[in-house]
């Protein structure tokens, strides 16, 4: 019997819905839905374990894949099994994980799974904007300690009009491509990227996106209390002792006030923050630290965060010594390293990137093979962040999801400014060297400048700047960092990077903390960023104010051509014989490709030197040469034959024709080495197909001047055989056949 089932639709307003419905699937989870939009269908498990873990965390996993068989594919490779999640998987988990974890109960350290899969793909349904959807009404149909509903929602906007959820084809089209997570309460989550709008409009887009996630909160508290809301589960929470609290107050507070104020490096605060932290565990004995040493440490921390915000809120001072708005020293060098093809080093305080540049053919494109997506991205960009960065040593496994999403922001934020034309393959490396503070955005700028160097036609250079906010939600007293620092990323009430060119932003990544901040304090806050990204544009183009016009000499050139369809198969060869012995004589790669739109071939050409490129163009147009009725043009001798020579034309190398013995001159020829020899160049006139032979057909002699007294060869006399008229084309009846021929017998005898 198939159980009951309850559920939830959810209007978009333009006739397409979203439904949420349990009870039939996952049963044995502490919640599950299957959220649903068109022919998309995600099924969103949850299971939290009833014992706290030994942690002093909340040690959450947010896991997203989608299954090939939803879109009726089978997974690449030999093994034929979904395996590792791709960088698409890993941006769509952490998408959902920092809008969810804030939510948990602080104390709340129970090991808590959430799993989202996409079991039936639509492609018109992009499912990453659901996710956070899903995984909220499983965990509001579950007994886990959670605060409020949330949901995400991708927003576009076309021809000024927002879209909520836009299908794959509309964000082709769309300006704006933000996903935003929040409760009906607050925004918690901004990312995505844009072209070049302003800090008005990235508000009324999260305006738009926020009045969608409210419907969505809603449906979630309709479909819990219709499926019986289940009481929340009690968990163990963490020990507080309040008397230790404020005795570890009053002990670390004014030393870490004064340290802070200090405007002392990172390494230099941290020891004075230590010796203090220290101090005070001194004054506990063996027996207390025992007891409640976890204590002493979680309280320090309070403490400590606690004096650092105060400091910033009464004196506008920070932990280095900045005020507010005040931007590290930068400095930024371009054409660092010898061997690549571009390069650039950004170093803004303690943070510090290397950023390199690779050109390439489309043979060196991203492959993308996702369920829900399949393509190519011919610019991406790769972030790592080793330990060294930080002045730590730790285990290297694998790329984090951490460098995937800050890559990927990075990518984002630059790759709009990349030209459309532009011939190659663009594959950016930023090698974090040292952090203290969004490395993220020292890598937007050592690209930007990396691309310069590199020669890529920049539409506009790009900078970043990461922003911070500390509030007190009593006095209403507020500050927006600008620049801001690791610690004060830790501390503060909201992170948010912005990117942009001087016209406007470009891509963001937002991630606020506290409840029910203003739209006038966001408003305010990116106004104060857009004068930091000013601040840090106007650094980097005084280190390099265009683009090379040329890519370096030791980095490849690359010159595309469009050939005929026809031609294609000429130029590869049997086999890519052809293809490949030119890429041999020119040292170049030549890759091939097919316009889906024109079925043109797209041939391009990658050398070093111009001469190969050169050359393989020669051949080319070589190819696709075509003389023109009644033109002259130069030849050269290539074959003897009896009958004629053959010719080439000496601009088109490879293009032959045969020059009959009688189109050599006007004189009877009997011999053709009498008139030309091997190697012989002259001039012959092209007269295009000859209809009697139906072959190209040019002539020397045409173009010579007649010799005195020449006569033209009398011309054929047909009747020169006697009266053959009973013979000709117009006597064909059979009246002269021989008498004496028997009859034709059609029939066999039996």
């Amino acid at each position: 019997m198939i159980p009951k089932t309850y559920k939830e639709v959810i209007d978009l307003g333009d006739g397409r819905e979203i439904s949420i419905e349990t009870g039939k699937l996952a049963k044995q989870a502490h919640g599950s839905v299957v959220v649903q939009s068109g022919k998309c269908m995600l099924l969103c498990t949850v299971v939290s374990n009833y014992k706290s873990a030994d942690v002093d965390f909340l040690p959450l996993t947010v896991d997203y894949r989608e299954k090939f068989a939803a879109a009726g594919r089978y997974p690449g490779g030999f093994f034929k099994r979904e395996a590792r999640p791709s960088d698409g998987e890993v941006l769509t988990m952490r998408l959902v994980d920092r809008v969810l974890r804030p939510l948990f109960p602080k104390d709340y350290h129970s090991e808590t799974q959430v799993m989202i899969q996409l079991m039936s793909h639509d492609p018109e349904v992009m499912p990453d904007a659901m996710a956070g959807l899903a995984a909220s009404a499983a965990i509001q149909l579950s007994d886990i300690p959670f605060e409020a509903p949330i949901s995400e929602v991708r927003v576009g906007r076309i021809n000024g009009e927002f879209i909520i959820n836009p299908s794959l084809s509309q964000l082709a089209e769309s300006d704006i491509d933000m996903v935003i997570g929040a409760s009906a309460d607050s925004v918690m989550m901004v990312e995505g990227e844009m072209e070049e709008i302003s800090e008005e409009e990235m508000t009324e887009a999260i305006k738009a996106a926020h009045e969608a996630i409210k419907v969505q909160c809603d449906a979630q508290i309709r479909l819990a209390e219709a499926f019986g809301k289940k009481e929340t589960r009690e968990y163990e929470p963490e020990r507080e002792d309040e008397d230790l609290a404020k005795k570890i107050h009053d002990m670390a507070y004014d030393k870490v006030y004064a340290v802070a104020k200090g405007g002392s490096s990172k390494h230099e605060r941290g020891a004075a923050f230590a010796e203090i932290k220290e101090e005070i565990v001194a004054t506990f004995t063996e027996e207390e630290l025992e007891d409640f040493g976890d204590l002493v440490s979680k309280y320090y921390s309070k403490a400590e965060k606690a004096a650092v915000r105060d400091l910033t809120l009464n004196e506008g001072l920070r932990l280095d010594g900045r005020k507010t708005t005040d931007i590290r020293p930068i400095w930024c060098e371009v054409d660092y390293l010898p061997s690549t093809h571009g390069s650039s080093i950004f170093t803004r305080g303690e943070t510090q990137a290397l950023a390199t540049v690779t050109l390439g053919t489309s043979r060196e494109a991203n492959m993308i093979d996702m369920p829900s997506f399949e393509g190519e991205e011919r610019f991406y960009l790769h972030y790592n962040f080793p330990p060294f960065s930080t002045g730590e040593a730790r285990p290297i496994r694998g790329t984090s999801r951490r460098e995937v999403g800050h890559g990927n922001l990075a990518q984002r934020a630059l790759k709009k400014m990349v030209p459309e034309d532009c011939p190659y393959t663009v594959r950016v490396v930023s090698e974090v060297l040292e952090s203290n503070g969004s490395s993220s955005m020292a890598t937007v700028c050592a690209g930007t400048m990396a691309l310069m160097d590199a020669g890529v036609q920049m539409k506009k250079p790009v900078s970043g700047i990461a922003m911070g906010l500390i509030s007190d939600a009593e006095t209403g007293n507020y500050a927006v960092l600008s620049d801001i620092l690791g610690d004060e990323d830790h501390l503060g009430d909201m992170d948010f990077k912005v990117t942009g060119t001087a016209d406007g932003i470009t891509a963001c990544q937002m991630d606020i903390k506290v409840k029910g901040l203003s739209y006038e304090i966001l408003v305010k806050a990116l106004k104060q960023a857009r004068d930091g990204r000013l601040h840090i544009l106007e650094k980097l183009t005084d280190t390099i104010a265009t683009p090379n016009a040329d890519v370096k000499g030791h980095a490849p050139k690359m010159v595309t051509r469009r050939i005929p369809n026809e031609f294609i198969g000429a130029l590869i060869g049997p086999g890519g014989k052809n293809i490949q012995e030119l890429q041999k004589e020119t040292e170049t790669t030549i890759v091939i490709n097919e316009d889906p739109v024109t079925e043109e071939g797209i041939v391009e050409i990658l050398g070093v030197g111009s001469e190969g490129i050169d050359a393989v163009l020669a051949r080319i147009d070589a190819m696709l040469f075509k003389p023109e009725v009644g033109s002259i043009y130069e030849v050269k001798v290539i074959k003897m034959l009896d009958f004629g020579a053959v010719v080439e034309y000496t601009e088109a190398p490879g293009n032959e024709v045969l020059l009959h013995v009688s189109e050599l001159a006007w004189e009877r020829t009997e011999n053709v080495s009498d008139v030309v020899n091997m190697g012989d160049v002259f001039d012959v006139k092209y007269f295009g197909i000859d209809p009697r032979t139906r072959k190209e057909k040019v002539s020397r002699k045409a173009i010579l001047p007649k010799p005195e007294g020449y006569k033209e060869r009398a011309p054929r006399d047909n009747n020169k055989g006697g009266n053959r008229d009973n013979r000709g084309r117009d006597n064909r009846n059979r009246d002269n056949r021989r008498d004496d021929r028997k009859p034709r017998n059609d029939k066999k005898e039996d």
